[in-house]
């Protein structure tokens, strides 16, 4: 018995956009089309030119001119055409076929799907490791007038986080694009809006074979530069235009996604794409930190067994340090979590966003009403006949490309829990302080000034929510201060904006922008006031229990380091910008003086990294790998650039030191500000320091 179709009434707004997105490609191929033809009428003009150019006196320089000059307007119009005969397609070497041989249960849920959308099955089935789900096709010119075969591509490390009703869901969404005839105009829209871009971008191949034709000849080469201009002149239009188009299509893709939801939640209820929605930043950041990890043990030869058990635990583990319920064996992330640390008030459709919000995606799922009958909680990793084998199939495939200096070792996963929770530990602030330090310093003061506690203070109200709301509240505010001033001074173009539920207007910023200073003034009068008594809380347990000025000492060290961090990162920041002409086609002789310019910053940066060198509190992060890189570095004055060639070793060598240098100094901040934030905690009694801060090794 074959499953009655979806079927969904589309919004007038996708209607709207749908309108818009087609007139301005409408727009975008008039435009074209009158620069074909011009491209046309100056390449018959400058082959004529050439002719009679050859026929007028048939000699070398004038067979070599008029060849030239036909190359001319030939160049032109090739770069109009070119792109009517190339294809994009999606590389698939990362990607790993299955069949429904393979994965009969898996395929036996594709074909509900598809069934119950009104879709076609896709053409193939591939595994990814990544953490998301798409439907994808091969483009070309002619793809805008032919069928196009959709294939659908799952990532293990989605599958890894979901429910099978939740994976459901997620794929109903990918297939929901292609369900409606009116959605079939915005596939249509998206596959001429992809070679659009192409039409722009992809220029590699053309600009090899212009360099080529220009180094034939010093005649060719002027009629090439000429050629050269007339198309920056046409690429200047076009990406014009291309503006237009795009921000037209982002708005359809906006609703787009909005309607895929609508046809996920007639095929499972709203409710497993608002869970896997809220879950999925967490899921991501999982994968994430664990391919860090592995970066990290590149080194030393090491790589994981299986990515996806690793996933699974550190979603697990960071779900219940961030005191998130799992349920299901499956963290549950909230909205309220979701949006726990972002205190803005500003509201600006953003419309070079591809995506809505996850909180308007799920704002308007839940708008549908359309609950869930039958929800199926048990993983989606059990769909597959052998999903431990896969998933390690798939972990060898990923670590494939890495070129590891010695023989492999895979870290037993006993090994791997260990080392993450160590690591984390060591790169984490204890978990009494509740966040309140993680995204801010704190504020300068000078210690000798703060008079003693003259009121009883409480740890826990140190670190409230409603104090660490605070701190989240001024750094949204800031950004929305540096928004604002943006839109005050038209940096950023914008007629109106929502701000705390009031609409305003360009030229209303101005007095929000003071209003907003005032009120960010005042939260960082009150955080700093907290700050202080912070500072006194675990003064007066230090002056009772250990009568030193250890902590006083650490207060200023830290203040001390944060005022010289900013010059020392500014001038690694400076160094990079200066040697930013190495990315573009510059003259031999400005290349050197480039470099000739830099060699004073250069021994700078050079006594900088000796003084990391023998500096004890960097000691703990200076590896083998980067003492052994800044001692190359340090071993001789490199020479970057000769002849007519850039030292592309050498470049690599002054490169990765100057990137160690960033990461040092940047982790020497992180290190003495851990330093005394985990003194303060060990002022406090023992048992309070053993369950806060050993509360992640459980």
């Amino acid at each position: 018995m074959q499953t009655k179709k979806t079927a969904i009434k589309v919004s007038q707004e996708y209607k709207t956009q749908t309108a818009k997105a087609i007139a301005s490609i409408v727009l975008f191929l008039l435009t074209y089309i009158l620069m074909l033809a011009l491209a046309l009428i100056l390449t018959i003009l400058c082959v004529y030119g050439g002719i009679l150019l050859i026929a007028f006196r048939p000699m070398f320089v004038t067979i070599v001119l008029g060849i030239g000059l036909a190359s001319l307007g030939i160049l032109v119009l090739f770069f109009l055409v070119k792109f009517v005969f190339q294809t994009h397609k999606a590389d698939r070497s990362n990607l790993t076929e299955i069949t429904k041989r393979e994965e009969p249960e898996l395929f036996v849920l594709i074909e509900e799907i598809v069934q119950k959308i009104g879709t076609s099955f896709p053409k193939k089935v591939y595994l990814s490791v990544d953490v998301n789900a798409a439907v994808f096709y091969d483009s070309s010119f002619w793809s805008m007038f032919l069928p196009i075969k959709k294939n659908l591509q799952i990532g293990l490390g989605l599958v890894n986080t979901v429910s099978k009703s939740e994976l459901k869901a997620i794929l109903s969404h990918e297939f929901g694009h292609f369900s409606q005839k009116s959605m079939k105009v915005g596939s249509y829209v998206y596959n001429v809006n992809q070679i659009i871009f192409n039409l722009l971008n992809d220029n590699e191949k053309y600009d090899r074979i212009i360099q080529k034709w220009a180094d034939v000849s010093g005649y060719f080469w002027i009629f090439v530069f000429i050629s050269v201009k007339i198309i920056e002149g046409i690429k200047w239009v076009l990406r014009q235009m291309y503006g237009v188009v795009n921000k037209n299509y982002l708005g359809l893709s906006r609703e787009m996604e909005f309607h895929a939801d609508e046809v996920a939640a007639t095929v499972t209820g709203y409710e497993p794409l608002k869970y896997s929605l809220l879950r999925m930043s967490l899921a991501d950041h999982s994968y994430n930190s664990i391919l860090s990890f592995y970066d990290n043990k590149i080194s030393e030869n090491i790589k994981s067994e299986n990515i996806f058990i690793d996933q699974t635990f550190a979603m697990h583990f960071l779900a219940k340090e961030n005191d998130i319920k799992i349920q299901n064996n499956l963290p549950q992330v909230s909205e309220q979590e979701l949006s726990k640390f972002n205190k803005s008030k500003l509201v600006i459709k953003d419309q070079w966003a591809s995506h809505p919000s996850v909180e308007d995606r799920i704002d308007m799922l839940e708008k549908t009403g359309l609950l869930a009958k039958n929800m199926d909680n048990e993983l989606a990793n059990s769909l597959f006949c052998d999903i431990e084998g896969t998933q390690r199939e798939l972990t060898d495939k990923l670590f494939q490309g890495i070129v590891y200096q010695g023989a492999v070792i895979k870290m037993p996963f006993e090994s791997f829990k260990a080392e993450f929770r160590k690591e984390f530990l060591e790169n984490t602030f204890p978990k009494v302080y509740n966040g309140y330090y993680d995204n801010k310093n704190p504020l300068i003061f000078d210690p000798q000034e703060v008079g003693e506690e003259v009121e009883t203070i409480k740890l826990a109200d140190l670190f409230s929510k409603e104090n660490v709301d605070m701190v989240y509240s001024a750094i949204s505010l800031q950004n929305d201060i540096e928004t604002v001033s943006q839109v005050s001074d038209k940096t950023f173009k914008l007629k109106s904006f929502d701000y705390d539920g009031v609409k305003y207007k360009q030229k209303d910023s101005k007095p929000l922008l003071k209003q907003l200073e005032i009120e960010l003034g005042l939260l960082k009068e009150q955080i700093k006031i907290n700050d202080l008594r912070i500072f006194q809380f675990f003064n007066s347990y230090e002056i009772e229990k250990i009568p030193n000025t250890t902590l006083e000492s650490l207060y200023k060290q830290f203040f001390d380091y944060e005022k010289k961090f900013d010059s020392k990162f500014q001038f690694y920041i400076k160094l990079s910008n200066d040697l930013d002409f190495i990315n573009f086609t510059t003259p031999n002789d400005q290349i050197r003086w480039n470099f000739s310019d830099i060699e004073n910053t250069e021994k700078k940066l050079k006594n900088e990294i000796r003084e990391l060198l023998e500096d004890s509190k960097f000691q703990p992060k200076i590896n083998k790998v980067i003492k052994e890189n800044f001692e190359l570095y340090l071993s001789k004055d490199w020479k970057y650039f000769s002849g007519d060639t850039y030292k592309e070793n050498n470049l690599e060598i002054l490169f990765t030191a100057m990137n160690d240098y960033a990461y040092l100094l940047n982790r020497g901040y992180f290190l003495i500000k851990k330093k005394l934030l985990n003194y303060q905690i060990t002022l406090i009694n023992p048992q309070i320091n053993s369950e806060m801060i050993s509360s992640n090794d459980r």
